[in-house]
């Protein structure tokens, strides 16, 4: 199967499987495993932070960058297609009490005077504006990097109220070898942020999400309470370690094949897409010109071993990742137009 349904797919390579079962370990809830304390470590200085906390996925990454910034009642601004509104069960409101104001961006991505005009102004009938998210990249926007600059100015906006700031890093390191920009320039101006390893780095589990040491503190209590501390945990660390040393670069390996992709489908006959739109390893597609489902056609195009996903009526995404090379690529191709 050349599994295009998203970068989560990836299995751990043999040496990433020889890293894992040669790592030291120990308690990491009693930070006594090396492994995890190195991955922890590294990261902190990949995003320019104090310190950082190894966790069981991003969502738990950002829930529990959420539960520490706000109170009860607070208000966050994201842009409308962000995973925190979409993908995370409602957690938002679930464990932290806190709304989120939707900001419609452009492929995913706000401006400095969408945050402004988001930001409630005092009143007892208001949820007071508490926190501000950016995801980099865009997964529902395409894939798409956002700017520096844009990042800059609308985490200025943001201390210029007060504000928390935070990254949702989950495709950071695709931004990073897109862009040239280095993780610790775009983390910059957020007071947490956090970098994926089950995704494009190719590990089984894990994200590690940092920030200083008071605010890491604060996450390791609500990380204990909603139960994911974790023992001898330096097994899935030494992947995280094994990804950041050997498949970061290679990332725009990714970004290569869903050009590709988007190349190969751009002149089938009703498909809409944009090969100059594709930033990372993302591509979405649409059928709205032809007489198709996206559930049928990923069902067809199944059947003939490629797997993509179906995210609404006519719309298909398709991403790129270290299991899927450029033979995989072009047969894939060769199945959209079959199909």
């Amino acid at each position: 199967m050349i599994d295009l349904f998203s970068d989560t797919q990836t299995r751990p390579t043999p040496a990433m499987r020889a890293a894992m079962a040669a790592a030291p370990v120990g308690d990491e809830q009693r930070g006594e495993d090396p492994t995890v304390n190195a991955l922890c470590e590294r990261v902190a200085d990949l995003l320019g932070m104090e310190a950082a906390v190894f966790l069981p996925s991003g969502t738990m990454a950002n829930e529990l960058a959420i539960r520490v910034h706000c109170r009860p009642g607070d208000e966050i601004i994201a842009e409308r297609t962000s995973h925190i509104i979409n993908f995370e069960g409602g957690g938002p409101a679930a464990i932290s009490g806190a709304m989120i104001r939707a900001v419609t961006g452009n492929r995913g991505v706000f401006s400095a005077e969408q945050a402004r005009a988001a930001i409630r102004p005092p009143s007892r009938y208001f949820p007071p504006t508490r926190m501000i998210e950016v995801e980099q990249t865009s997964n529902l926007g395409g894939g798409t990097v956002w700017p520096l600059t844009t990042i800059r100015e609308v985490c200025a906006v943001g201390r210029d109220h007060g504000l928390r700031l935070h990254l949702d890093g989950a495709r950071l390191l695709n931004a990073v070898i897109a862009s040239g920009v280095s993780a610790a320039d775009y983390a910059s101006g957020f007071d947490t942020a956090w970098i994926d390893l089950s995704k494009g780095l190719g590990c089984p589990v894990g994200a590690v999400l940092a920030g200083d040491a008071t605010t890491i503190e604060s996450v390791w209590v609500w990380k204990q309470r909603l139960g994911g501390a974790m023992r001898q945990a330096g097994i899935i660390a030494a992947a995280g370690l094994h990804a950041l040393d050997h498949h970061v670069d290679r990332l725009a390996d990714d970004h290569r094949n869903a050009r590709r992709f988007a190349e190969g489908i751009a002149d089938l006959p009703g498909v809409v897409v944009d090969p100059a739109q594709i930033d990372t390893n993302i591509v979405f597609f649409d059928l709205a010109d032809t007489d198709r489902t996206a559930e049928s056609v990923a069902a067809s195009v199944e059947r003939r071993g490629v797997r993509i996903g179906a995210m609404g009526p006519t719309t298909l995404r398709a991403v790129t990742h270290l299991d899927v090379d450029e033979a995989g690529i072009e047969e894939a191709i060769e199945a959209a137009a079959e199909n």
